[in-house]
């Protein structure tokens, strides 16, 4: 027999084994404390997840109590700042007459103007002729005066709280007229004269109702009953409707102890801005009638 090339004829054509890692058939101890953080990792996600669905569930829970209580506190504050507002800066009035015709409009049971008076300005300057005063009517403007209070002591005690959070109007005799005349000047309107006269001099008052509402002296350059000369106490003012024939203003008070004019201290505001209805929104003219 031929030999083959040296080492072939005698090879064994089985395979030899594969041996295997000791680290396969035996873990070593530091595959095991690999494992076991592995699966110590996995059981802690696990309690983590468990711990934020309780904590979310608790968290909402928490959220609702807090929203209960913050909701007192935040109507406590809004009347607070209700209270403010309307008593240092500024408030709302219902015009309920004709007497300051056309410049705001009210009667008797129809939609009358709603008027925002700024009490803020009159805390720096002073009122001036011309101007739109929203004030507290003197003794002897109150003859007509009804109060707006309920006879039942529980609902006036109601009425009383909702006038100082300015639900309510307050239970007095507030008025609005226009400043004709200051402290120191002389104020008439007499037979011959060509209008109401201010130390002399014929006003111009683009703002009054022409023609005027056809009552007694409505013909007459006056619009009413002649008065004067008054002369004005200081630190007191001459008001005067813009719908003359029908205005109970100074004119009507002349026999009281301040000759018709209204002290400084009831007025409670300058008018500014009518603010309902929609239809009548814009700003309350105040020009100068002496100028």
């Amino acid at each position: 027999m031929t030999e083959g090339p040296a080492g072939t004829a005698d090879a064994d054509p089985t395979p030899p084994p594969v041996r295997v890692p000791d680290s396969d058939r035996n873990p070593t101890p530091d595959t095991a404390a690999q494992e076991g953080a592995e699966s110590s990792r996995a059981g802690q996600d696990k309690a983590e997840q468990d711990t934020a669905g309780s904590s979310g569930r608790g968290g909402r829970a928490r959220k609702s109590r807090s929203l209960w209580k913050e909701i007192p506190i935040l109507i406590v504050v809004a009347l607070v700042l209700s209270v403010v507002l309307q008593t240092f800066i500024a408030r709302v009035y219902l015009i309920p007459s004709q007497s300051m015709e056309p410049t705001l409009h009210g009667c008797p049971g129809c939609t009358g103007d709603r008027i925002l008076v700024d009490k803020l300005s009159y805390r720096f300057t002073d009122p001036r002729p011309g101007d739109v005063v929203v004030f507290k009517g003197p003794p002897s403007w109150d003859n007509e005066f009804v109060s707006n209070r309920s006879k039942n002591v529980v609902i006036r005690g109601l009425q009383n709280i909702g006038s100082v959070i300015g639900l309510v109007p307050p239970d007095e005799n507030d008025l609005v007229k226009r400043i004709i005349a200051t402290g120191g000047q002389t104020v008439q309107c007499l037979p011959g004269d060509a209008g109401i006269k201010v130390n002399g001099k014929v006003l111009n008052e683009p703002y009054r109702k022409n023609p005027p509402t056809p009552l007694p002296g409505a013909d007459s350059p006056c619009q009413g009953p002649y008065f004067g000369p008054v002369t004005v106490p200081k630190g007191d003012y001459w008001v005067m409707g813009d719908n003359r024939t029908n205005s109970a203003d100074s004119r009507y008070h002349m026999g009281d102890d301040l000759q018709g004019t209204v002290p400084r201290s009831d007025i409670i505001g300058k008018a500014r801005f009518i603010v309902l209805p929609p239809s009548r929104w814009g700003s309350i003219s105040s020009p100068n009638p002496q100028s």
